[in-house]
């Protein structure tokens, strides 16, 4: 787990100076070393969090003067001990004990192929020395991130958004199109947008070529098949439920690959609770395991550790109850949209800023839940679903509209500027071009989109940007590409039943308390940030009546008064305030193009 950025030039030696600003702000997410190289049109750079081959061997980037190939790598290839015996056996000889080196001879033995062998969470650069070419590749769930921009005859990319930032000469207006989907389509701007014109990010799943010319190409190399399979046609529930757990087992275990101990984040879910649980059973004794908890606030409580206390009791972990005060909550606010590459109006964000804090006090690695949810049909939208028909594919946009969108057409008219608006509906016309595409039902449609767009623009980013802040590696087994690829193929009445995830509560029976599986469906709350008033509602007000959010212009000074004026009247459809919304955007985008927020 680290950061790495470059930058590939077309008529002009690459900018080293440009690439070292963007490996320093980086330096969070690789605390332990860094290093750079270039040559010619080509500059690498990289920050390195030390997890698995601890010794120097492991520095990047990584260059083989004899293959002509150069690699900077973020992420975890849980496989590679495998992968690395098997290059041993076709000649290769390793100079490390590193995955990324893994992945460097995997490419020399393969070519890009190499991705269809790794396990695991990656983003990487490889550069060829005598075809000059680059390839970006990022993992098929986009578990890490991996950005890019065009920039005075060069392609420049890094692990965030900001630090292409670092690197200086980005166009960072807003972009239109992206504004209209960030404030629709739940805060979410699907890839390769970004909420910055400039910027573009590597979808998941995708190999990105750039040819020394300037030319570049995309080829997706995974997609998950949301259909039923002839040779799965007779399984019973039960065989679902063991096909399941046999494969969260492994992914869980795949993911205690590391030469330093692996905690879990423990919230008390179900989710989290069965990763402690199997962790457990796979021999993971005095296995440090972390809640956390805010002050109640405007009649909602802050913390669910009377769960994650259940879990840490019944497995006897070595548990870490974290308690937030409001003082401590709204200075960590800075931080948390300082590590956000993108705005990111859930309130989660913040909590795993401040868990992650702690977190790291212990451990460099933990196991997460998230994921869950999007692929085993945890949310309220999927059961309405089924009435939509399987083939009405226009009645299964609108279903899903009414339960996931923030704002209609005309909300969005109301409340953004005329000269930020665009004639399209940006959001709509996405997600109904997803919906047409091959699914075999309607549940399954928005199971898909939310795997691919969703999931990995809201607690994935959340979780990979807010524990990286603290040079923590967070490892999400439910994302094991074959779990999903698994679940997919599971007919959905199985995962809406029981109020959702039922195939996965039912399979989890066998594993933990039967308490935590039949408990309300919780989270992470934090309640100042859900119902606004004190400080961070000052905060709010000061963003969106600055001179900077004026001379930008983004919305309608009648319609930030609106909501200014009754600060928590209104919310989306799922429960989320709208002030908040336009608020974090405007507070992000002042910390990091106007340098305000610190």
């Amino acid at each position: 787990m680290c950061g790495l950025a470059g930058e590939i030039a077309f008529n002009r030696r690459a900018d080293v100076s440009s690439v070292v600003a963007m490996a320093d702000r980086l330096a969070p997410r690789g605390p332990d070393g860094q290093g750079v190289w270039s040559h010619n049109r080509v500059a690498l750079g990289h920050r390195r969090l030390s997890i698995i081959d601890l010794s120097a061997s492991g520095t990047q980037p990584i260059h083989d003067p004899v293959l002509g190939l150069t690699i900077v790598f973020n992420g975890c290839i849980y496989n590679y001990e495998q992968l690395r015996e098997e290059l041993i056996g076709r000649g290769h000889r390793f100079a490390s004990h590193s995955d990324t080196e893994v992945v460097l001879r995997g490419y020399a033995e393969w070519g890009a192929a190499v991705v269809d062998r790794l396990m695991g969470m990656f983003a990487f650069a490889i550069a060829e020395r005598d075809s000059e070419r680059v390839v970006l590749v990022r993992d098929r769930l986009g578990i890490k991130p991996l950005y890019w921009a065009e920039v005075d005859g060069a392609i420049r990319f890094a692990s965030t958004l900001p630090a292409l930032l670092a690197g200086g000469g980005v166009d960072s207006t807003v972009d239109p199109v992206a504004l209209q989907q960030y404030l629709s389509f739940h805060s979410v701007v699907p890839a390769p947008r970004t909420i910055l014109t400039g910027v573009r990010r590597v979808s998941p799943a995708t190999i990105m070529t750039i040819e020394p010319d300037g030319g570049v190409r995309e080829n997706t190399y995974w997609e998950p098949d949301f259909t039923r399979h002839a040779d799965r046609a007779d399984w019973s529930e039960r065989d679902w439920e063991d096909a399941i757990l046999d494969s969260l087992r492994t992914a869980v275990e795949r993911r205690l690959v590391a030469d330093v101990p692996v905690g879990c984040l423990l919230s008390g879910g179900l989710d989290s609770s069965l990763i402690t649980g199997l962790l457990a059973e796979a021999g993971q004794h005095g296995l440090k395991t972390f809640s956390i908890g805010f002050e109640a606030a405007g009649g909602q409580e802050g913390d669910e550790f009377r769960y994650s206390d259940l879990i840490a009791d019944h497995y006897q972990t070595d548990h870490h109850q974290i308690r937030i005060g409001a003082d401590r909550m709204v200075p960590a606010l800075a931080g948390a949209i300082d590590a956000m590459s993108e705005p990111m109006v859930s309130h989660d964000a913040v909590a795993f800023y401040l868990l992650s804090q702690e977190v790291a006090k212990h451990v460099k690695v933990v196991q997460s839940g998230q994921g869950a949810d999007e692929i085993f049909a945890g949310y309220h939208w999927y059961p309405p679903m089924a009435r939509a028909g399987d083939q009405d594919v226009e009645a299964a946009f609108e279903q899903y509209r009414r339960a996931f969108f923030d704002r209609d057409r005309a909300g969005l008219d109301a409340l953004i500027a005329p000269e930020w608006q665009v004639s399209e509906n940006a959001a709509e016309d996405f997600v109904r071009g997803h919906f047409a595409t091959k699914a075999a039902t309607a549940t399954d449609r928005a199971l898909r989109l939310d795997t691919q767009v969703m999931l990995v623009d809201d607690p994935v980013k959340r979780v990979d940007n807010m524990t990286m802040a603290w040079g923590l590696e967070g490892r999400v087994p439910f994302l094991d590409h074959e779990l999903v690829e698994l679940a997919a193929t599971c007919p959905p009445e199985l995962k809406t039943a029981y109020d959702g995830k039922g195939v996965l509560k039912e399979a989890a029976r066998r594993v933990i308390p039967a308490g935590v599986i039949d408990r309300p469906k919780g989270y992470f709350p934090v309640p100042a940030l859900t119902h606004l008033s004190g400080r961070p509602l000052e905060l709010v007000t000061d963003a969106l009546n600055s001179a900077a959010a004026r001379e930008r212009g983004l919305f309608r000074r009648e319609a930030v008064e609106a909501l200014l004026a009754d600060p928590n009247a209104e919310l989306t459809p799922l429960r989320g305030n709208k002030l908040w919304q336009i608020g974090l955007l405007e507070l992000w985008l002042q910390h990091h193009l106007d340098g305000g927020v610190r």
